[in-house]
């Protein structure tokens, strides 16, 4: 992966704030053009630097107030890549880790209420092949939320 220099920082420090700034405001802070300013964070975004854009949307405001961590076990690590696409195709799974420790699987997954959890339990998640048993964790209040500072000390 390419370098990002001092101005790359500086872009992203702005953004990651500000996702909705104009570039010509985010040029004047940085003095330098509005052109300049779009080629660096195209260029991030091609690098993989920036991985995302857009709006986040309250899932509590589309009625869905049950978030859930369930921790999924396997037959075998192997059958990851089996059950990934799998996971995929059940649209209440927000985030999926292939993990160490006592889960082969984390997903972080939004209900409605416990019966709609119950069902994509046991309706989906455990009808995967290859899924031999999960344990969920329903969150009682999400506290943070956040990037990685630009600047982490090394």
């Amino acid at each position: 992966m390419e370098k990002i220099d001092k101005l790359d920082r500086k872009i992203l420090e702005i953004i990651m704030s500000n996702a909705r700034i104009a570039s010509k405001d985010v040029a004047t802070v940085c003095g330098v053009s509005r052109a300049a300013i779009h080629q660096r964070i195209q260029r991030m975004a091609d690098m993989g630097v920036i991985t995302g854009s857009g709006y986040r949307v309250n899932p509590k405001s589309l009625g869905y107030s049950t978030c859930t961590f369930i921790g999924v076990n396997l037959e075998r690590g192997a059958l990851y890549r089996d059950v990934v696409p799998e996971l995929q195709k059940i649209p209440e799974v927000v985030d999926c880790h292939f993990t160490t420790g006592p889960y082969t699987i984390l997903v972080k997954v939004f209900a409605r209420d416990n019966e709609h959890l119950m069902s994509l339990l046991n309706n989906c998640i455990q009808n995967i092949r290859g899924v031999t048993g999960t344990e969920t964790m329903i969150s009682l209040d999400h506290s943070i939320e956040r990037e990685l500072p630009v600047d982490l000390p090394e």
